[in-house]
């Protein structure tokens, strides 16, 4: 509104010099004889001079108004751009750059801050991705090192006591004498055994890193045999499998390995890991004292994670136990071969 009265001052003067040139040419110079008939001609009942003066003052003011309005509806349209910039509402910043109503070069710069924009959100949504996948990597990094810690010092002090325990116990109880208390406390000690090294064997690392996943396991084996009781049986072979489908393979050969330490009581575990027919078989059995479905609460937890676990690599979990005979947890993956491989097995 503010721009109205210089507008119209402006169009006043514009159309007042129109006026005088027309005037001058029809006329000649003003004189009194001449231009007589601004002031002696009427029309309705008015000089034709002050027609010629309103009609001025009406133009200017009208022309004014609407060049007014004009330049708010653009501001307006230029600002709804803008706002829709800001909310990152690109589609509506699109179809509003590219109307017609719009200077071409105004057009223009607003399609090219839009790219800009676009760019930077990209760049800062990449920044904000990395950076956060670090600070998870670091994160992993630290769980990692303390549970290797606490594994170290649960290994150094109460694992050794306990074995020191079970020793002195042993001793204590292969005389004929000994009392039927100390027999129940050295099984409560080894049982104490198997719990913690079931635990030790959650807090070991469940990346393979750098190893394949049957040396993973043959590692894993050669350890378990030199602390537990029972018999282990193996068989593994090396199959070709993703990196992070032999993660979670070894996760769940950690988690049943340690449900059998803790709760099965076996005598014998099978461990089978191969390749039959496109799929890799990771099996894993004992002849403990099995469970009923509904008497499985005591290591729902685990058998869930190794469920879990399984469908996150496509794979099919099984999982069958007969009370007083064992169980057995199969776990298969299929094996996805490359394009390569099976052009050259075509030719051939």
């Amino acid at each position: 509104m503010r721009q109205i009265l210089p507008r119209s001052l402006f169009f006043i003067t514009l159309f007042a010099l129109i006026v005088f040139s027309i005037l001058f040419a029809l006329l000649g110079l003003p004189s009194l004889k001449s231009w007589a008939v601004l002031w002696q001609d009427f029309i309705a009942g008015l000089p034709l001079g002050i027609w010629l003066v309103v009609l001025m003052l009406a133009l200017s003011v009208g022309i004014s108004w609407w060049t007014e309005s004009l330049s708010r509806s653009k501001v307006q349209e230029i600002e709804e751009i803008f706002q829709a910039l800001l909310r990152n509402e690109d589609n509506t910043v699109v179809q509003a750059a590219n109307m017609k109503t719009l200077p071409r070069n105004l057009s223009s710069s607003i399609l090219k801050l839009q790219k800009l924009l676009e760019t930077q959100r990209k760049s800062l949504t990449r920044i904000a991705n990395e950076r956060a996948e670090t600070q998870d990597q670091i994160i992993q990094e630290r769980l990692i090192m303390e549970r290797q810690r606490l594994a170290r010092e649960l290994h150094d002090s109460v694992s050794q006591q306990l074995f020191a325990a079970s020793m002195l116990l042993s001793s204590m109880t292969e005389s004929e004498d000994a009392q039927p208390g100390l027999l129940q406390t050295e099984k409560m000690v080894q049982q104490a055994q198997l719990e913690m090294r079931a635990l030790l064997l959650h807090l070991r690392p469940a990346a393979l890193h750098d190893k394949s996943l049957r040396q993973g396991l043959f590692e894993l084996v050669s350890e378990l045999k030199e602390k537990v009781y029972f018999t282990i049986d193996h068989k593994l072979e090396e199959v070709p499998l993703q990196k992070g489908a032999e993660d979670h393979l070894f996760r769940i050969a950690q988690e049943t390995l340690s449900n059998t330490l803790r709760h099965s009581k076996a005598t014998e575990v099978h461990i089978l890991f191969v390749e039959r027919d496109h799929f890799a078989i990771l099996r894993i059995q004992d002849n403990g004292i099995g469970f009923e479905s509904e008497q499985s609460k005591s290591t729902s937890y685990g058998l869930k994670h190794i469920e879990e676990r399984a469908i996150e690599i496509g794979a099919t979990s099984k999982i069958v136990s007969v009370p007083s005979e064992g169980t057995i947890v199969e776990v298969k993956v299929p094996i996805e071969r490359k394009k390569t491989d099976d052009s050259n097995l075509i030719s051939g």
